[in-house]
């Protein structure tokens, strides 16, 4: 019997609200949560990820900020997963030792969004929704203005569309001075690199210390803090003015630290189709996990309302 789309509508948000409250163990199915590891072969090396959710499941694509990994969106491969989604998180360049290359310029946004083009059609995916934080919400604005045709939705977290992020580190002191931190991090290596190391695991808002010390392990590891940094190196958010045409939902919050509210409330003029802003209250810039439950609501939300096609 043919399944209408509002049912299905329907059966996904139950579903995610079964994984949000733990429930998602008491389906048949054989953990329909499940995260596992996944390898992604692509000409520029091959990506470290982790997966949840039916092969045949609608395709989510979800790239992680710094100083995370694809692990980092746990919560909601888990929701995805639980409500019939087939979610992958990569470890990104530079974060994947695979795909780690040496020499600043290898860090440019465009080498991150011909990334997520690669890793799609390395999954055999023709069309998937992409969902982004951080550095991995700058490079979903660029994709999705670049590719359209195959990229159904977009999900940014935290980052604001880099034209409007990028005029208010030109124009807004409040973001001048919530991004004097990347000064810092700019500094040739090995400078920034062994002030980090030296401080040992980062006390990230909203993150366990245990997946903290998870990040600072990985990091520890010969290259990957230069290759992180570098992406700092790499980029000034200038150049990237292009708008977004596949309907977007943008999660910012109230209480980062990191990024001013005028390039949060600019970012609506460089979205041509479908738009909605979600500015949680109180929560910091580790969105998607200091605030799983609102983020996985939010998120399977905007999915459920653009039909696959």
């Amino acid at each position: 019997m043919a399944i209408s789309h509002s049912r299905r509508v329907l059966i996904k948000l139950i579903a995610a609200g079964a994984a949000v409250l733990g429930l998602a163990g008491c389906t048949t199915a054989a953990e329909p949560s499940q995260i596992t590891p996944l390898r992604i072969s692509t000409a520029a090396g091959t990506f470290d990820a982790v997966a949840a959710g039916p092969l045949d499941g609608r395709k989510v694509l979800l790239l992680h900020g710094f100083p995370e990994l694809g692990i980092e969106w746990e919560h909601q491969l888990r929701a995805l997963a639980a409500a019939g989604y087939r979610a992958v998180a990569p470890d990104q360049r530079g974060y994947s030792p695979g795909v780690r290359p040496t020499g600043v310029e290898n860090y440019r946004l465009d080498h991150a969004v011909g990334d997520v083009v690669a890793m799609a059609d390395s999954l055999g995916w023709k069309q998937f929704d992409l969902v982004g934080h951080d550095w991995g919400a700058a490079v979903s604005w660029v994709a999705a203005a670049r590719h359209p045709d195959r990229i159904r939705t977009l999900t940014a977290v935290s980052v604001p569309h880099l034209g409007a992020f990028a005029e208010a580190l030109r124009s807004d002191p409040a973001q001048k001075e919530a991004s004097k931190y990347m000064d810092m991090f700019r500094q040739p290596s090995p400078v920034p690199e062994d002030k980090i190391l030296a401080s040992g695991p980062p006390k990230l808002p909203g993150v366990s210390p245990e997946r903290s010390a998870e990040y600072f392990q990985r990091l520890s590891q010969p290259g990957a803090l230069t290759a992180a940094l570098n992406w700092y190196r790499a980029n000034d958010f200038r150049g990237y003015e292009q708008r977004v045409a596949v309907p977007t939902l943008f999660i910012a919050s109230t209480k980062d630290a990191m990024v001013a509210p005028s390039g949060v409330q600019a970012t609506k003029n460089w979205v041509t189709g479908p738009y909605r802003l979600e500015n949680l209250e109180g929560i910091g810039h580790n969105i998607p996990e200091e605030a799983p439950a609102v983020t996985n609501s939010h998120l399977l939300a905007h999915l459920a309302s653009v039909p696959a096609r």
